[in-house]
């Protein structure tokens, strides 16, 4: 079967598949010998596809892994340049590339998912597929009803750029609460960069600690801190499956009228813009028409 071949690319874990498209628009891939460009489709089974020349090989066996990652690692599988922390793959056997569904920024801890299905990878951190990801916070002092209404809507954050995000709307649960701090439950359909941190510190909150519990229905279990174990069929089916609070978290439209405030998920594309209605039809006048021969009276004669 013939499938794009920036997809089959990311299926042989080249590289996400804007990274392919790249490659591809570069043109140094050719399928069977001739150069390609965006749109060409290819079959694994039976084309010939190379990278600058070298033939790619797709894995033979779906890999899934799930892993708690402990505090202060990487959520990368390259080492930074003089970073000495630890990266993820310091914790895993396994020497193929795989990819990361959701990362976790170095201060954060918990579940994530691995695999060489760049598909699923995709499916799973994607904003449009709205795969609820489920968080255990703890925050410095108790949130105001107001302040846990507002989270819930969307907030702009701003980057340090100058642009802003605006964050989608989540669900929040009080778990604990006190005056020093609060625990809280937050389940999100999206992951920008450091998104809890920085819509806590908005509201004047400090994350204390913030823990992934769950991804769609696939609980962290027993994992201890730096464990891992390979995912089964009924785990890929709760992986896949939403969480429960998913029914509570409104959708961009509702949360746009009830903020007053857009929901962008990424820029409008430049030149494309809503055709213009037709004009109406003009209406035009309609002519008399003449009596037939002889139906009209003779003026002179009075015969008609």
């Amino acid at each position: 079967m013939k499938e794009r071949v920036q997809k089959l690319m990311a299926q042989a874990n080249l590289g996400s598949r804007r990274a392919c498209e790249e490659v591809i628009a570069q043109g140094r891939v050719r399928v069977n010998g001739k150069v390609i460009h965006l749109g060409d489709q290819a079959d694994a089974q039976r084309d010939i596809i190379e990278v600058d020349g070298i033939k790619i090989a797709f894995p033979e066996q779906k890999l899934y892994i799930a892993f708690n990652k402990p505090k202060y690692v990487l959520s990368t599988d390259e080492p930074h340049e003089g970073d000495t922390r630890k990266i993820i793959v310091d914790y895993l056997p396994f020497k193929e590339h795989l990819f990361s569904a959701g990362r976790l920024d170095a201060d954060s801890e918990g579940l994530m998912v691995l695999t060489n299905d760049g598909e699923l990878a995709n499916m799973l951190t994607h904003p449009r597929y709205r795969h609820t990801k489920t968080y255990k916070v703890v925050v410095s002092g108790l949130p105001t009803q107001e302040t846990l209404t507002q989270w819930q809507k969307g907030v702009e954050l701003e980057n340090e750029d100058g642009t802003i995000d605006y964050t989608g709307p989540c669900y929040i649960h009080v778990m604990e609460g006190g005056e020093k701090e609060t625990t809280l439950r937050i389940v999100m359909t999206e992951g920008k960069k450091r998104q809890i941190r920085r819509t806590a510190s908005l509201f004047g909150h400090t994350v204390r600690s913030l823990i992934r519990t769950q991804m769609g229905k696939l609980m962290l279990g027993t994992l201890r801190p730096g464990e891992w174990r390979e995912l089964a069929a009924k785990d890929l089916a709760a992986l896949k499956s939403p969480a429960a609070e998913l029914s509570n978290i409104k959708g961009k439209a509702a949360a746009r009228r009830e903020s007053g405030k857009p929901y962008i998920e990424r820029p409008p594309t430049p030149g494309k813009r809503r055709p213009a209605p037709a004009a109406p039809a003009r209406k035009t006048k309609e002519k008399k028409k003449r009596p037939p021969p002889g139906g009209r009276r003779n003026q002179r004669t009075g015969a008609k």
